[in-house]
């Protein structure tokens, strides 16, 4: 064959479009791939929302809460209240929401009520807040014994009516809410927690298969090729069962082990 016929084979592989450095997702692509997997996500779902809720319902100990509230305000002048009194009520808030949680207070709630607690565990368990725009304040117990966490609310507020007007040398709170005993647990949300663990379950086997994926560099047609070495292949010679062949093939080779 001559020079110049060899001329006409040549051939020039166009630049590769995607750089080493680079790497291009196809989102319908990737969207197919998630597609083909629907049923597996579906199970990891459901196998996921499973085990979350076995786990919640089996190995985590109700808590429940119980609140009691305090308003705090300086009644002077023979029990009128004016403008003064609501203005120093307000400047106490922050005061009792950190004293109400001293140790002397708390230290007493454990003897009144014989609590096995000591005074860090028990202050754990009490959450202090105060409404926006209020002088109350709520004192909240929160116990896997819902009689129990009723009892610690209605002390602690007890014994800060007793003990934080000495502290402060004010006026005492002129009016608290008792707790009730809570009859609904306030934690674990089964539902919460098995919505989580089931999207969870989902979410990383959706993970498991996008690595899979993009981990795999395996060239299985004849488009991933052209795309990541340039070169559009001449012919494609099919995968499948060849009859005869093998037959032929198997019964040549099937001593020489």
């Amino acid at each position: 064959m001559s020079t110049a016929e060899n001329s006409n084979y040549n051939y020039t592989p166009q630049q590769l479009p995607v750089s080493n450095d680079e790497v291009e997702i196809d989102l319908v692509e990737v969207f197919y791939l998630l597609w083909a997997n629907i049923l597996k996500i579906i199970l990891c779902l459901i196998l996921g929302a499973g085990v979350a809720f076995a786990y919640s319902f089996f190995l985590i100990t109700p808590k429940y809460q119980a609140t009691a509230k305090m308003y705090i305000i300086n009644a002077s002048k023979n029990s009128v209240v004016d403008i003064s009194d609501l203005n120093i009520s307000s400047a106490l808030r922050a005061d009792y929401q950190q004293l109400i949680k001293s140790r002397k207070v708390l230290e007493t709630v454990i003897d009144e009520l014989d609590l096995g607690y000591t005074y860090k565990q028990l202050g754990e368990m009490i959450s202090i807040a105060n409404p926006s725009d209020t002088r109350i304040i709520t004192v909240t117990a929160t116990s896997a014994i819902p009689q129990e966490s009723a009892d610690i609310a209605n002390e602690m507020v007890k014994q800060a009516k007793i003990y934080l007007p000495e502290i402060m040398k004010s006026e005492e709170p002129s009016i608290y809410e008792d707790a009730l005993v809570p009859t609904v647990k306030s934690s674990p949300s089964y539902s919460r927690n098995t919505m989580i663990g089931g999207l969870l379950g989902a979410l990383l086997y959706c993970a498991y298969v996008l690595v899979k994926y993009f981990m795999n560099d395996t060239l299985m047609t004849s488009d991933d090729v052209f795309k990541y070495i340039g070169i559009q292949p001449l012919a494609v010679i099919p995968e499948g069962n060849l009859g005869e062949f093998n037959k032929t093939k198997k019964k040549k080779t099937g001593g020489n082990k």
